[in-house]
């Protein structure tokens, strides 16, 4: 029995260094919904004989309980793993698949096809070498066919397999073929992928996927598993970049010894070469790569290693670390094309977070230059972007960081921009360059501050920030707030939202994105008023969380004071100090707050002032009790 045991594990030693040695593809299918993408990666895995007895019974069982093939293996169901998939009998995540042959290792992202879930595909397009575009036969190149091709342009894949599917249900159609093809190449052409290898298939009956099929005699090109066994690719072509190493942590177990650890984006490392660190720029020399098992004497992309350096030199999660002789960009702001990934469309001028590497930095979009029809390559006017939306749009963040071009590097240039108040992914972008003004424009040194002017003026600079609806109260609170701290001689001014339409903000108007920019441009210009060491009254409606926490984040702790005027929208409608809710109950009003544009409730004011408990003056007093408490004004008021 030991001598039978010993042998069994010969044998798998033996396989697993004979798959050890093998390279790896890695490739993605994608299309439209239904076009077959589950079922080929299905067959992928049958034809490669990878299916435990166990998984065959239970695909055939489950090929009569719920299959779509009348019984017969419904490949399809090997990969929609997910409740909700076989519900649907649609895909609506990303499913990873591991297989070998005789001369490769693959991985395979199934990416799902339905347009809603465009954002799932960039995720599996990523890390791919060749994208298997699937077009169902009797359909030909649809909208999301073209929009998944040009994502798979944009990330940097420029292999395609056209996969013209189901042809069997075309009665196996050389005509049919070839005017799909000629389709797709045209569209191609202007997105710039030209390595295109078209093959007809049926995923369902085999044909053409290992084997060639008798049933097409007219086709004598490759089959798809013999292009995936030999298509060339460059598994070096990440050592050959220049060295990144994007910081993930500072390792500091004790006194003696300060590592710091990543894994390598691209290039090679090795001791004593020299390395700077950026975005601050300083340099020194490896002393040592150290790992689990112990120190190396180079190490590449790919490899978690940490790095030790010569000098003390001050690094944080999220610097670069790069070879002096070619290092990497610095700047604070570029030109982006990015893929918006949620239902809120992105605004220009709100701010999310942006992630690239392990830095997170606070990032702010312009209205977009232009968004792009993925079916005529058009460039579109756009002040926002929209779900699955493309478009070129510059990017300013709170800091400089370090970036390479996406075109460059993959890993260096692209990002994922998070939303502030929920935390969700949603857009990802490739960096094209660095704005020529990001290297041009410093700030300059003023040797009088914020404190010296708000010493001369004997208080504290303060952002008063009231929000609520149309009617709610808030230009008559604020204004004789102003009154009573003018009256007792402390230095205010008031912005209010119709006197700056007058001037600085008379070229926006009421949709989302202009109330974003609007809000930007006032909390831009309230921030230089508390430099001044004014104390700032601001009333806006401001209906959005995102931009109220922006104007907050410009300013100091403790210096920001959201002030929430509470009134029912009925109470508001009836005051109708200006008009305003008749004019939209008649229809001359659109993208109304409250009404057909919507008003986020602050969930945490710092001051709320229910108007129909309080009067203004019972307002103000409530207000200065707070400013007394923070001591941004006296007692003696």
């Amino acid at each position: 029995m030991g001598h039978v045991s010993e042998l069994i594990a010969e044998d798998i030693e033996q396989y697993l260094k004979v798959h050890e040695h093998k390279n790896l593809l890695r490739f993605i299918t994608c299309g439209s919904v239904d076009d077959g993408k589950s079922t080929l990666i299905g067959r992928l895995l049958y034809e490669s004989k990878l299916l435990f007895e166990d998984q065959m019974e239970a695909l055939e069982i489950d090929s009569k309980k719920v299959g779509t093939q009348g019984g017969e293996l419904d490949f399809a169901l090997l990969l929609d793993g997910l409740a909700a998939e076989r519900e649907q009998g649609i895909t609506i995540d990303v499913a990873y698949r591991f297989f070998s042959t005789e001369r490769r290792k693959f991985i395979v992202a199934d990416t799902p096809g339905h347009e809603q879930y465009t954002r799932n595909m960039i995720t599996g397009a990523s890390t791919a070498d060749v994208a298997v575009v699937m077009i169902d036969a009797r359909r030909g190149v649809l909208t999301q066919s073209k929009r998944h091709s040009f994502l798979a342009s944009l990330i940097g894949i420029r292999k395609v397999v056209l996969a013209v599917n189901k042809m069997d249900l075309m009665d196996y159609s050389e005509k049919v073929f070839r005017t799909i093809v000629d389709d797709y190449r045209a569209f191609a052409r202007q997105i710039g992928l030209e390595d295109i290898t078209p093959i007809p298939m049926s995923a369902l009956r085999g044909d053409n996927i290992t084997t060639q099929s008798e049933r097409m005699p007219w086709y004598r090109g490759t089959t798809l598993m013999g292009y995936l066994e030999t298509v060339e690719v460059d598994e070096t072509r990440q050592q050959k970049l220049p060295f990144r190493l994007p910081v993930q942590w500072v390792n500091r177990p004790n006194l003696d010894f300060r590592g710091f650890t990543g894994t390598i984006a691209s290039g090679v490392i090795r001791p004593g070469d020299r390395i700077r660190v950026l975005p601050a720029g300083r340099e020194s020399h490896v002393a040592r790569i150290v790992t689990l098992d112990g120190d190396l004497q180079q190490a590449v992309a790919g490899q978690s290693v940490t790095l030790t350096l010569t000098d003390e030199v001050d690094i944080s999660r999220g610097d670069v670390l790069a070879t002096s002789e070619n290092p990497a960009g610095v700047a604070d702001q570029f030109q982006t094309t990015i893929v918006w990934m949620h239902e809120q469309p992105m605004l220009g001028g709100r701010p999310y977070l942006m992630k690239i590497g392990g830095k997170t930095v606070t990032a702010t979009p312009s209205a977009p230059k232009h968004k792009i029809n993925v079916n005529t390559m058009e460039h579109l006017a756009a002040k926002e972007l929209a779900l699955n939306e493309i478009g070129v749009v510059n990017l300013a963040t709170d800091q400089s960081i370090a970036f390479d071009a996406y075109q460059d590097n993959r890993d260096t240039g692209s990002f994922i921009l998070i939303d502030r108040l929920s935390n969700a992914t949603v857009g990802a972008g490739m960096i094209e360059f660095a704005l020529r003004r990001s290297q041009n424009i410093h700030m300059q040194h003023v040797d009088v501050n914020k404190k010296a002017r708000a010493e001369q003026m004997g208080q504290k600079p303060v952002l008063l920030w009231f929000t609520g609806l149309s009617g709610a109260g808030k230009s008559a609170i604020a204004n004789l707030l102003e009154t009573r701290l003018y009256a007792r001689g402390r230095h205010t001014y008031l912005l209010d939202g119709d006197n700056v339409r007058h001037g600085l903000n008379r070229d926006l108007g009421f949709t989302d994105a202009d109330r974003v920019e609007n809000i930007r441009r006032v909390a831009e210009v309230a921030k230089l008023m508390v430099d001044a060491g004014l104390i700032i009254i601001t009333a806006f409606i401001s209906p959005f969380r995102a931009e109220r926490q922006m104007a907050r984040s410009l300013v100091a702790e403790g210096e920001f004071i959201e002030v929430f005027i509470d009134t029912p929208l009925a109470v508001a409608e009836e005051r109708d100090p200006k008009g305003l809710y008749k004019k939209v109950r008649r229809g001359e009003l659109k993208n109304f707050t409250g009404i057909d544009s919507p008003y986020e409730v602050p969930t945490n004011p710092d001051i709320h002032i229910e108007t129909t408990k309080l009067t203004a003056e019972g307002a103000v007093d409530r207000i200065l009790d707070v400013l007394i408490e923070r001591g941004v004004i006296g007692k003696d008021l």
